[in-house]
């Protein structure tokens, strides 16, 4: 049996989940148990490129060498960068945490007992490297940091009546700010307070105030969800679409208390925010949607969530939609691949992966929008969510707008064509009349397959123009009927 090759990592391992759900916390610093590399693609390259973050302050690595691997260990490393650090001041009001890496790990590294001879409070995290992902390492760390810095306190909090708190938004999650802000704009018009933001917005010292809120939102339901479950309070995940806001508005008001709040702030969101969506709709946009199909790759609630609203409330055909961390039946990128070479969608969200298989299929006509990481796709503004019912309208506007620019493609003003106008004459091109010529009927069925493989709206005029360019080079062979070859050679010319 051939062994499953692995293509394009779209996951990273439960050593970032750590460093992505302690670092955002101003009171914390890490040392990760690791050489010095380690620490600049997680500290510097990875959030500089997708949170914007050009340098992590509160991590550092421990500089494990070849001595160390060979058989030395990295205790001494780790307790030499501890003490450096505290003299000069950067441990000072912090809780240190060191955490382990796929290095450390491999040599079978574990402080629990070193960090005992530290400075008081200083803690050892194993972050499992090897063998977690990304989604399970950031939903065992947020339980991990309640345990040891939270759950303890919890008999002194007191309640906030009508809070409500947000679980999950963390360094490396794509959105998260846009996200936030939209879930926070919520709660508060069904009438609740945000009480507290872990880990984005907080302390590690006022983790505790988790346990004062009535409800708990959380933002990804790719993680997050056992730390909601340690609350013990009834749990909302993030809506996506009109119904699943509704939805998400109702319940909380119902929860709090403030029914009647709720349902004024519904109200008024159809008669302001979503009032673009249903001009939208009544427009000749309106008829584009169902003839549109979209794949969708991104993490698991924004998957789910778009396939809702695109497919069930736009009404356009879903292609495929695959979650991240993959739901029983969801492709591979292997799979997402050889769907988008065998015929790509008229819309992809998706990340840098499949931007990339795009590429390789040569596919001009597929709209792409990001929607997940890997890749270098910037998401710090607070007004661009896909949540919510302001991300009803981001997702419109944004698949409008896409289907004009894609109407551009086709209209008659190339290089020859703006030539021709400047010497008042038509170009050479559109001198010979098109439709004119017999097609041989493999020459036809030729033309027709290769159509089938462009998205509806684009296909008209594409029809159009590949014909034209076909017809123009039977002219210049002075053939008097479209043959297969002739076809192949304007197919292959308008790739080119």
């Amino acid at each position: 049996m051939a062994p499953t090759v692995i293509r394009d990592l779209s996951d990273t391992s439960g050593y970032w989940a750590a460093i992505w759900t302690m670092c955002p916390m101003p009171d914390v610093h890490v040392i990760c148990d690791a050489p010095v590399g380690c620490f600049n693609l997680v500290g510097t390259a990875v959030p500089d490129y997708t949170d914007a973050v050009p340098h992590i302050e509160n991590l550092t690595p421990a500089t494990m060498t070849e001595q160390e691997v060979g058989g030395k260990g990295t205790a001494d490393k780790v307790k030499w960068t501890y003490d450096n650090l505290a003299l000069t001041g950067a441990l000072d009001n912090k809780h240190v945490i060191v955490v382990s890496t796929a290095e450390s790990e491999m040599i079978g590294s574990d402080h629990s007992s070193l960090v005992k001879q530290l400075g008081v409070g200083t803690k050892f995290y194993y972050s499992n490297s090897l063998a977690e992902d990304e989604w399970a390492g950031r939903d065992r760390v947020l339980i991990w940091l309640w345990d040891e810095y939270g759950a303890q306190q919890r008999a002194t909090v007191a309640h906030k009546p009508r809070s409500v708190n947000i679980i999950g938004p963390t360094y490396g999650c794509f959105n998260a700010p846009s996200e936030l802000e939209e879930m926070k704009r919520m709660i508060e018009g069904a009438g609740g307070t945000v009480n507290i933001v872990f880990p984005y917005a907080t302390t590690l010292a006022d983790m505790h105030q988790l346990a004062a809120a009535d409800v708990t939102v959380v933002l990804y339901k790719e993680f997050g969800m056992g730390l909601a479950e340690q609350l013990g309070k009834p749990i909302l995940t993030t809506p996506y679409g009109m119904k699943d806001s509704n939805a998400f508005v109702r319940a909380l008001g119902t929860l709090l208390g403030t029914s009647v709040q709720a349902e004024a702030f519904i109200a008024n969101e159809k008669k302001t925010t979503l009032q673009a969506v249903w001009d939208l709709w009544r427009g000749p946009q309106g008829d584009w949607f169902s003839t549109l199909d979209v794949g969708i790759v991104a993490g698991l609630g924004l998957a789910e969530g778009l396939e809702r609203f695109l497919g069930e409330e736009l009404g356009m055909k879903i292609a495929f939609a695959t979650a991240r961390p993959r739901r029983p039946g969801d492709y591979d990128n292997e799979a997402t691949r050889q769907h988008i070479h065998k015929k790509a969608p008229s819309f992809l969200f998706g990340s840098m992966n499949e931007r990339i298989y795009l590429r390789e299929a040569g596919s001009r006509f597929t709209n792409y929008i990001p929607a997940s990481f890997p890749g270098p796709a910037v998401r710090r503004a607070v007004g661009t969510p896909y949540s919510g019912f302001r991300g009803c309208v981001i997702l419109m506007q944004e698949i409008v707008n896409r289907l004009y620019d894609g109407l551009l493609n086709f209209l008659p003003v190339d290089g020859a064509y703006a030539a021709a106008r400047s010497n008042g004459a038509p170009p050479a091109a559109t001198t010979g009349q098109s439709g004119n010529l017999r097609w041989s009927n493999e020459a036809r069925e030729m033309l027709d397959a290769e159509l089938q493989k462009l998205p509806y709206l684009p296909r008209i005029s594409a029809s159009r123009q590949l014909q034209m360019a076909i017809e123009g080079i039977a002219r210049q062979q002075g053939a008097t009927e479209v043959t297969a070859e002739l076809v192949n050679a304007g197919l292959a010319a308008n790739r080119g």
